[in-house]
């Protein structure tokens, strides 16, 4: 049996940063399974999103509670896992960690014209880049307190996967949380 406490690696950042490319690369780097954080959006958020209009914190407060439910659950079975969340402030990855242990934070950092680029060339996705603006004004960079690391992701994604594996202190098929 393995008495390793899972890790929850929460890939955060603003839209176009990589997150879900970057966090399927981690899952498959790690066998952990791996959820998009947009998938707890209730109907009315995206909504929202898909009109230009950008969430309040009481707009993501349900949000973020049903990401936190997810890992919570995990945590109880003991298994690590991966997850998208653009928890852009301070308060909102306070709000993830609350009463959870292993909840690391992976940052990824690219440059506000390459964002730009990245988000208008996007077809489909509900985020309009319209809103990457109001995003890179809310967010809040990873304070030294915080357990979380910072990774530049303008770069390819197989090179961003190395910095970010080894920045959180992880190897290719990591198991339950184990360095």
């Amino acid at each position: 049996m393995d008495l390793v406490d899972p890790m929850f690696v929460i890939v955060m950042g603003v839209s176009g940063s990589g997150k879900t490319s970057i966090a399927q690369r981690l899952s498959a780097a790690t066998g952990w399974p791996y959820v998009e954080g947009d998938n707890f959006h209730p109907a009315a958020n995206i909504a929202k999103m898909r009109a230009g209009i950008p969430l309040t914190d009481e707009d993501r407060w349900p949000w973020l509670d049903a990401v936190g439910a997810w890992i919570s659950a995990h945590e109880v079975r003991g298994d690590s896992a991966i997850i998208t969340c653009s928890a852009l402030k301070r308060s909102y990855r306070d709000r993830l960690r609350e009463g959870r242990g292993g909840v690391r934070f992976l940052m990824l950092t690219v440059p506000v014209e390459e964002l730009r680029r990245r988000v208008a060339n996007r077809p489909g996705h509900f985020m309009p880049a319209s809103l990457l603006d109001s995003q890179l004004a809310t967010l809040e960079p990873l304070q030294p307190d915080e357990d979380g690391v910072a990774v530049d992701a303008s770069g390819h994604p197989d090179v961003v996967l190395a910095a970010a594996l080894a920045a959180l202190g992880l190897t290719a098929a990591s198991q339950a949380g184990s360095a």
